[in-house]
């Protein structure tokens, strides 16, 4: 059974997969769709890596994420799309905590990500500084053609404006850095929604947003101030699909008119066979469909 509720008014009608290997790979089960009509837009997606060299911890394998990865470079260099982007918890660190390991951890997960487009994209997670600062963390990876130090931003491509949101920081205003916080205190702060309005005000493009947290309810991996921020994207009407990962088996939700899509954790499970991503396609409708790979099902929002 799917995680995901039964869809309404799909886009497509009937549903082709292609199964197909990766010479060196050993990608025997990978799939993807088939669609008839040429996208005007494609992009990479993988969410949850948390990279680090320790043991598997439940059903958390950590070391293994790095080959996981590994193969969705292999797949995307094999696609046309405009960027790759990952939703956060790029990487996790040892226990007791090491600074130098997780900088380590770091460096070698971003380099690999690096090889799968010539545009590559990062939302700040909260593992992410769990034991380094947010400015260390900016420094190692690269969003292309963003300084360094903007934990939000905004770019576009094809006429779609990408928006992505900084949901690290406490109640108190205070930023993540280096482990100070509480996972499920988690906030969009004034300046980033006063920013967040700007940008959905200043063309007329429709745009897709990205965050690690979730948007679309209430709990512990739900932002505190989500009903704000959705009141925002839903009172400018330009916003397609809400993107995001954190909570790792993965969910679908529509609120007045706005997908929100939470993609499954790659670091879940062993074995290559227990990957999960996907690549996202806008079609000239500006309706969505999902191309999933491994554990990620393939379907139109």
């Amino acid at each position: 059974m799917s995680n995901y509720p039964k869809k309404q008014n799909l886009v497509l009608s009937r549903r082709e997969y292609l199964n197909f290997s990766i010479a060196g790979l050993g990608l025997s089960a990978v799939k993807s769709k088939a669609i008839n009509s040429k996208p005007k837009l494609r992009f990479g997606m993988i969410t949850d890596i948390h990279f680090a060299d320790v043991n598997s911890r439940g059903n958390r394998y950590y070391r293994e994420s790095l080959n996981k990865l590994t193969e969705f470079i292999q797949v995307m260099k094999g696609q046309e799309i405009e960027f790759l982007i990952e939703l956060g918890d790029f990487k996790d660190e040892d226990s007791p905590p090491n600074e130098n390991s997780t900088l380590k951890y770091l460096r070698k997960i971003e380099e690999e990500f690096r090889k799968g487009a010539k545009k590559t994209f990062h939302v700040l997670g909260n593992h992410d500084v769990d034991s380094i600062s947010k400015a260390q963390f900016q420094s190692e990876i690269t969003n292309t053609g963003i300084p360094n130090e903007h934990t939000f931003y905004s770019f576009i491509e094809k006429d779609i404006q990408f928006i992505i949101l900084d949901a690290n920081y406490r109640s108190d205003g205070k930023s993540y850095d280096r482990g100070n916080f509480d996972w499920t205190d988690c906030n969009i702060p004034k300046n980033q929604l006063n920013w967040l309005r700007h940008e959905l005000e200043k063309n007329s493009l429709h745009n897709i947003v990205f965050v690690h947290q979730l948007l679309d309810g209430e709990g512990s991996h739900f932002i505190n101030n989500a009903s704000e921020v959705r009141q925002i994207l839903e009172q400018s009407k330009k916003v397609l699909a809400v993107f995001n990962g954190h909570q790792h088996t993965g969910r679908y939700n529509v609120i007045n008119d706005i997908h929100y899509y939470t993609l499954k954790a790659v670091v879940e499970g062993q074995g290559t066979e227990n990957n999960a991503y996907a690549i996202v396609e806008v079609l000239a409708d500006n309706s969505i469909v999902i191309n999933g790979y491994r554990r990620v099902k393939t379907e139109a929002l």
